[in-house]
């Protein structure tokens, strides 16, 4: 079925890879992001793959928390409502905590978690006035457990926005009258733009599209949650809560 889905961070990595494939597919687009020319690109790249497609950009910087509310209200302007919004928007800077990375740790925890609450917020009363929806948060495997030196801030919030996402499908239960679905998405190592930024070695990399396909592969059924890909990241991520930190550190 073709939906009118909105992706913040649409830029590049996960979530210019993410508007190809639901494009794809036949979706509608809106793609926010702070770089308006790679949006431009972009937008210009899958309307000539997919001409029945429409797609609509707008700059968007996350941590601009009014402009969140404005540039989402008029997306839903734009294509006449909003069935899914894609809370992809990140940041991956920080450092091991105690070595004077507090600037780089707390703009991280600001994109990645405050940020992610306007968006959430936003999404979600759009989806309450309609009574239809689906909210989709990515998260990271990093937020299985804590984690060790320039990721700690950035598990923190990625743990942090998936317990968000799992008190709004709280918010959800026993609600009649409501068709508003919340996925939480767990993705293991794929190649991205953000984890270039990262300091600690990423074993198990898998390339975007690969990483990406699963990615939506998860969105299109709604599910709950899901690590991905599912292979190695579900049964790793079983791993990553429960073995002894000296196990998980070697992980990592």
């Amino acid at each position: 079925m073709r939906t009118n889905v909105l992706i913040t961070g649409a830029s590049s990595g996960l979530g210019a890879e993410m508007a190809r494939q639901l494009a794809a597919s036949g979706h509608h687009l809106a793609l926010t992001a702070r770089r308006v020319d790679r949006l431009e690109e972009l937008r210009d790249e899958i309307v000539a793959a997919h001409p029945d497609v429409q797609v609509v950009v707008h700059a968007l910087d996350v941590n601009d928390h009014d402009r969140v509310f404005a540039v989402f209200k008029q997306a839903i302007k734009d294509l006449g409502g909003l069935d899914r919004v894609i809370v992809n928007a990140g940041l991956g800077k920080g450092g091991r905590i105690g070595t004077g990375k507090f600037e780089a740790n707390r703009q991280t925890a600001e994109t990645n978690f405050v940020a992610a609450m306007a968006q959430c917020e936003a999404a979600m009363e759009h989806f309450y006035e309609r009574k239809a929806g689906h909210l989709v948060v990515v998260s990271s495997m990093s937020a299985m457990r804590g984690m060790p030196g320039s990721i700690t801030s950035y598990a923190a919030t990625k743990a942090g926005i998936a317990h968000l996402a799992e008190g709004i499908r709280m918010d959800l239960v026993g609600r009649k009258g409501l068709d508003i679905a919340v996925t939480t998405l767990f993705p293991g190592y794929i190649a991205s733009e953000m984890n270039e930024q990262v300091e600690q070695e990423q074993r198990l990399m898998v390339d975007t599209a690969t990483g990406v396909r699963s990615m939506v592969k998860a969105i299109e059924k709604e599910v709950d949650t899901a690590a991905v890909p599912g292979w190695p990241w579900a049964p790793l991520g079983q791993v990553m809560k429960h073995a002894p930190r000296q196990v998980v550190r070697r992980l990592v």
